[in-house]
């Protein structure tokens, strides 16, 4: 299973830096930083529920689900 995370591409069509996303909901930007670089191994409903709150997304918009290839094996 591959989640892709779109959060800079969100950022970017806004015009917003990840320090001021940071600060309007209220998340660490270590933390934020993590989200966006793909690296989070889960997110809570609350903090995506902020995000797309002050994004004004939907959480389709920042995640993006892409299956894994099956594998080949005979």
């Amino acid at each position: 299973m591959a989640i892709i995370i779109r959060l800079d591409v969100a950022l970017a069509q806004r015009k917003m830096s990840l320090t001021e996303l940071a600060e309007a909901v209220d998340i660490t930007l270590a933390n934020l930083s993590i989200l966006k670089t793909g690296k989070a191994k889960a997110i809570r409903f609350s903090t995506l529920e902020a995000i797309c709150k002050h994004l004004g997304c939907q959480p389709g918009d920042i995640l993006e689900y892409y299956p894994e290839e099956p594998s080949k094996s005979r």
